[in-house]
């Protein structure tokens, strides 16, 4: 069984021409969920439920042969689909066969075309660094080309939008694409052949030393190959003397739990429950770990946020059931649900939920959801009842209470509750901050300014020297404060005054991107995160924390 845990956002309602006939649609699938699709079984058919297993054909057939306007059939079929599946539960949903090959692509861990990262900017396509390793890289793209052509078709001007994008670069790989290119200082424009190839989705984006033996790890989901990469940086932060981890989950949504567990059993003895699973028909299974993990003796701290969900979660849970690390950060959210891949004969596929998750010592993951619950408003309904600034609001539920190995009392209904609660940092934040960020103003200044200053940068040899010795100016911060400007972000200057130390940081984190690597961009953000910067304390004094009465102590002061 393949189990999916990531959750696509499901396609809202809107008008219809043919509401009438979509709801009567709904009506009967609600009545009876059993039909076949063409001559292939969609769904189980219980004849208990209904003696006509074409029920639901035959309406539609009906409706198609007789109604006085042209419909869509697969459309309707589509849509009707979709509206039971949000009756069930918030994670179960269907796809189709167009959607599908995109949804799966972050969690296969690849892709295949040319292995760019790119952006538009005023119409044109701008390269913002190629993947290590792909064939750009290999062909000598570099950050701050413009691609101006594809195949000698000219793609600068006005309508270019990401899906154009995607559609002319993606594709088999061992394909050839002809670019041109135009870089900057050159008049003319050069001609590349590039052959598509595989091109990997990491899914590790930051793994460096934070302090004489702590290594810092960001993992972003747990994908077809997140296991491999997982090793691969936590052998090079062995070798740079990492006997402590700061496991960085903070706004993963998970992935694969077959990625998961083989993560977990690394910081496990043997023998240990890891997660179980059970639902009405599918039996209680357990996952146990099947060796002594390469790192079971190392100090482990676990970042996590109320965007850490599923599999994030599964390993956090895991951990702290089993007394094997120090959680820190805010309440998880409270994904728990098993889905399973169901594929249907036109290429299109259902994730059904199958059961739900428990840690160890028996919590169910998965939040409440169904009638009273505003699911999809979790994120505000956490800040109001200020469960975002104080553990103190967070609401537990004394019959929902469990005990660890070591005696510690950690709590079910729904999410992960950190050892070590850190309140959402509001020092700095405005809405003006806030416009920039989400607008893609801070990325797009960061970028260009790197890109028209390369000369100036090429003398600091690595990120740590450019934090160390670099300065973003008050004459930089105007002319980002003017780009805004341009891109529709209206001059805030009590938001600026408010946020200004924190866009310094943001800035220079996109600079050290555009000029180091990925990595650089979270080295750089590090310097100004209160998350972490109690995970430092807590990993660094990590000796220090004990149980007492039941809860995770520190001897030190805080």
């Amino acid at each position: 069984m393949t189990e999916r845990i990531d959750k696509i956002t499901q396609e809202k309602k809107g008008g219809n021409p043919y509401q009438p006939l979509f709801f009567a649609i709904v009506l009967i699938l609600g009545i009876y969920i059993g039909t076949n699709f063409g001559n292939e079984t969609v769904f189980t058919h219980s004849s208990s439920i209904d003696d006509n297993p074409n029920k639901l054909v035959n309406v539609i057939n009906k409706i198609d042969e007789m109604y006085v306007d042209s419909i869509q059939k697969k459309q309707l079929i589509d849509k009707a689909i979709n509206s039971v599946l949000e009756e069930l539960d918030p994670h179960s949903y269907y796809i189709s066969a167009e959607e599908l090959a995109s949804v799966q692509e972050p969690l296969e861990g690849n892709f295949e075309g040319i292995g760019v990262e790119f952006m538009i900017q005023k119409d044109t396509l701008m390269v913002v660094s190629p993947i290590e390793g792909g064939p750009s890289e290999r062909a000598g793209i570099r950050p701050g080309d413009r691609i101006v052509s594809v195949d000698d078709e000219d793609i600068a001007g006005v309508g270019l939008t990401n899906d154009k994008v995607m559609k002319l670069l993606k594709g088999e790989k061992g394909t050839e694409v002809r670019l041109g290119v135009q870089r900057r200082g050159a008049d003319e424009v050069k001609e590349y052949a590039i052959k598509r190839d595989r091109i990997p989705i990491f899914s590790v984006v930051a793994s460096l030393m934070v302090g004489e033996d702590v290594g810092y790890l960001k993992l972003t989901r747990f994908a077809k190959n997140s296991y491999e990469e997982f090793m691969l940086a936590m052998e090079e932060l062995s070798r740079d003397g990492a006997k402590r981890l700061i496991f960085d989950l903070r706004g993963n949504g998970g992935g694969y739990l077959h990625t998961a567990i083989p993560m977990i059993e690394e910081f496990l003895d043997n023998d240990q429950l890891i997660v179980y699973t059970e639902g009405k028909s599918q039996p209680r299974q357990n996952y146990y770990s099947r060796r002594k993990g390469k790192y079971h003796d190392m100090k482990v701290v676990v970042l996590i946020n109320q965007g850490s969900a599923s599999a994030s979660e599964i390993l956090a849970g895991a951990l702290q059931d089993q007394d094997r690390s120090i959680t820190v950060g805010r309440r998880s959210f409270g994904k728990g649900l098993v889905q399973e891949e169901i594929g249907l004969p036109d290429l299109s596929a259902l994730r059904l939920t199958v059961a739900r998750y428990y840690t160890p010592t028996g919590r169910s993951i998965q939040k409440p959801y169904g009638e009273g619950v505003d699911y999809d408003n979790d994120y505000n309904e956490r800040y109001e009842s200020g469960e975002l600034l104080s553990s103190d609001s967070i609401a537990v539920v004394d019959t929902l209470m469990y005990t660890t190995p070591a005696g510690r009392i950690v709590y079910g209904g729904g999410g992960i509750m950190p050892d070590v609660f850190v309140p959402i940092d509001t020092v700095g934040a405005s809405y003006y901050l806030s416009d920039i960020s989400y607008n893609g103003v801070l990325r797009q200044f960061g970028f260009d300014y790197t890109d028209s200053h390369r000369e100036e940068f090429a003398s600091y040899e690595n990120v740590n020297d450019f934090i160390t010795n670099y300065t973003v100016t008050n004459a930089m911060l105007e002319q980002l404060y003017t780009h805004a400007e341009e891109e529709g972000v209206r001059r805030d200057q009590r938001g600026i005054d408010e946020s200004e130390e924190v866009i310094k940081i943001r800035v220079m984190a996109h600079m050290a991107k555009n000029l180091f690597d990925d990595e650089s961009y979270y080295r750089v953000i590090l310097e100004d995160d209160n998350v972490f910067a109690r995970a430092m304390n807590v990993v660094t004094n990590y000796d220090d924390y004990v149980i007492v009465e039941g809860e995770l102590t520190a001897e030190v002061a805080q």
